[in-house]
């Protein structure tokens, strides 16, 4: 169970760090691409490149949360049929959906989408249209 638990925050650090050095590369490729000699069109699919390679490491890394909550049900359950054999019947409760946004899991897949959706609509109506 403290696996669990510990594994979200490596996912998270993992995302973090891959998300930051691609916005920076991204960033740095928009700031620099006429200095540095690359056509705007190689510029342009360079930056879409690193935005979809954003979104797979945003994808992986919610698709390992999700699979992590997935599991902590399961054992959850587990442990529920185990209680009720051992103990009595609803010893403990079973998780319940509704319980959703009590999770920090639910928060940190909010904050991986968001920050997504807000670096796409950030390049494509700022970084992007300027690349010329």
């Amino acid at each position: 169970m403290n696996a669990l638990n510990e594994n979200v925050y490596k996912f998270l650090a993992l995302y973090q760090t891959l998300a930051t050095a691609l916005v920076g590369a991204g960033l740095a490729l928009f700031v620099g691409y006429r200095k540095w000699g690359i056509s705007p069109s190689v510029a342009n699919a360079a930056t879409v490149a690193l935005l979809w390679l954003l979104t797979f490491v945003a994808f992986f890394t919610a698709l390992l949360l999700v699979v992590g909550m997935l599991n902590w049900i399961d054992y959850r359950n587990e442990e529920c049929d185990l209680t009720d054999r051992i103990a009595y019947r609803g010893f403990r409760q079973r998780p319940k959906l509704r319980n959703l946004f009590r999770w920090y899991e639910t928060y940190i897949l909010l904050f991986i989408i968001g920050s997504v959706v807000f670096v796409w609509v950030y390049a494509s109506t700022l970084l992007l249209p300027n690349i010329h």
